[in-house]
């Protein structure tokens, strides 16, 4: 009801009394649904905050305000330096006017996520506050006051269309009414109810209470309540203030409890997948079987050969193993025992990190079930604090490519196809050695470059294993490698991510290795 016309018409009649014989001093905005007076006496300031936001349109009267130094703007400007006539509420309708030197008048409007500020000379609209409202600007004073019948007769006639009849009560009213109407048994009971409520509403008592969390401003009484004020701007200041500080907290709330559970779903996913993962990479074995197969009948074994059919120790059944014909026996078991030790390593790493997921779940879980049950911002806030130092540690860990060091140089793997676009063409430098498993998809990798000093072989030589290692290449027993300075590889336009044109390079050949 901070809005209801019977509470501007007690606001604006206590306006009257303070501001008449002020000079409007400034007229400002630094938001874009805020509009702040100043007026002055030459003893002491008075504010008026127009807070005219869509979803909570209010006003207040701050003791002193600061404007910022920037993205400030000043309007009305014709109006500076007028004195204050008046103030004058319109009848039965939701909105005041201040009446100022020169036949200028200021037109506080509040309907709600309509409301508007609008400045007239000589009852012309000549500015209004938001613009958007293009039809504000064909407003006419004298149209604004309404009239109702408040006779007995027509009370008989509508008394079941209260919202429609008498339409200042608005909802809070209404509802009021009828709950109240409940326990009458006559026309003459309900009127008499409906007499005392409009004697309520004259009387100066003003409300504030709490219903599931909102703030509420009422002229009637209310359950809960928290504050009663018998002066408008001190209750409307009340209002405000705990209105926007439990919407303000409300939102904080909702808004950590969101980004908790978003951040628990993609971890509890994250998790389902990779233990699926790890439960089809721990028991696939076949490749320490195939190493121990052929290490068993290396003499049926020769070299040239592409496949070999042996039995299996376990199932007595036929085993078809795929050989690389270039290999000899040894050499193609070696291989097989080394893609099987690569496998054991994805494992663990794997298993490590199913590990450290599953704690940070479990603190994410807990803070979730905390910041739920906060009731204040004192509790809350530290819960914040620690979410969003996290959030800034995770982002800086999130970036598009793992970091290496070896033999004091640093080695930059590429994590996706976009993370591989991100880390060539804005992280790099054209200094800086590129690498690329050879013909295949995979990792972009750089080694970073140092002032003064040449990549050693041996620098290039790992940076090439984790190229190898991080592409379709990785369970190969040896991989080809391109390498070349950054300054030759480029991006043509239309190329799906990832892929690159290099105009110069070298190639060697390295294990796969992590």
């Amino acid at each position: 009801m901070h809005n209801n016309y019977y509470f501007l018409k007690h606001l604006s009649t206590a306006l009257a009394t303070k501001l008449t014989g002020y000079t409007l001093v400034s007229c400002f905005s630094q938001n874009k649904e805020e509009l702040i007076l100043e007026f002055n006496n030459s003893k002491d300031s008075f504010f008026i905050k127009a807070s005219l936001q869509p979803s909570f349109c209010c006003l207040s009267f701050p003791s002193s305000f600061n404007r910022a130094k920037k993205n400030s703007i000043d309007l009305f400007n014709e109006i500076i330096l007028k004195k204050v006539i008046t103030i004058r509420q319109f009848t039965n309708e939701r909105s005041f006017s201040i009446q100022l030197q020169d036949d200028f008048t200021l037109l506080v409007k509040m309907h709600g996520n309509l409301a508007n500020i609008v400045l007239l000379q000589k009852d012309k609209v000549i500015a209004i506050f938001r613009n958007q409202f293009q039809e504000d600007l064909n407003i006419q004073l004298e149209e604004l006051n309404r009239t109702i019948d408040w006779s007995v007769e027509n009370f008989q006639t509508n008394y079941s269309t209260l919202a429609q009849t008498y339409f200042t009560f608005g909802k809070e009213v209404c509802n009021y009414l009828e709950d109240s109407f409940r326990n009458a048994n006559s026309l003459e009971e309900k009127w008499k109810l409906f007499q005392q409520t409009l004697k309520q509403l004259d009387q100066s008592d003003f409300y504030i209470a709490e219903k599931k969390g909102k703030m509420y401003f009422s002229l009637l009484p209310i359950k809960n309540e928290l504050a009663r004020f018998t002066d408008p701007i001190l209750a409307i200041n009340d209002f405000f203030f705990r209105y926007t500080s439990t919407q303000s907290f409300s939102e904080e709330k909702l808004k950590s409890i969101r980004s908790l559970s978003e951040s628990i779903k993609r971890i509890e996913s994250y998790l389902q997948k990779n233990k699926l993962k790890l439960t089809e990479i721990t028991e696939d074995t076949h490749y320490q079987l195939w190493a121990d197969l052929i290490m068993a009948n290396m003499h049926h074994i020769k070299m040239g050969m592409k496949t070999v059919t042996l039995t299996n120790f376990y199932t007595n059944k036929p085993e078809e193993i795929k050989l690389k014909n270039e290999l000899n026996a040894q050499q193609n078991a070696e291989a097989f025992y080394r893609k099987s030790k690569n496998q054991q390593i994805e494992i663990n790493k794997l298993w490590e990190s199913i590990q450290a997921k599953q704690k940070e779940l479990e603190v994410l879980i807990k803070t979730l079930h905390h910041v739920s049950a906060a009731e204040d911002f004192k509790s809350l806030r530290p819960l914040i604090k620690v979410e969003s130092e996290k959030t800034k540690a995770d982002s800086k860990k999130a970036l598009p490519y793992h970091v290496f060091e070896y033999h004091g140089f640093q080695i930059w793997v590429g994590k996706n196809a976009e993370a591989n676009d991100e880390l060539t063409l804005k992280n790099s430098f054209k200094e800086d050695l590129w690498l690329h498993a050879k013909d295949v998809a995979g990792s972009h990798v750089l080694i970073k470059h140092q002032s003064g000093k040449n990549f050693p072989k041996d620098v290039i030589e790992r940076a090439a294993e984790l190229a190898a290692y991080n592409s379709k290449r990785k369970t190969d027993s040896l991989c080809p490698v391109a390498f070349t300075p950054k300054k030759f590889v480029r991006k043509r336009k239309g190329d799906p991510a990832g892929a690159v044109v290099v105009e110069k390079e070298n190639v060697m050949m390295v294990i796969p290795r992590l």
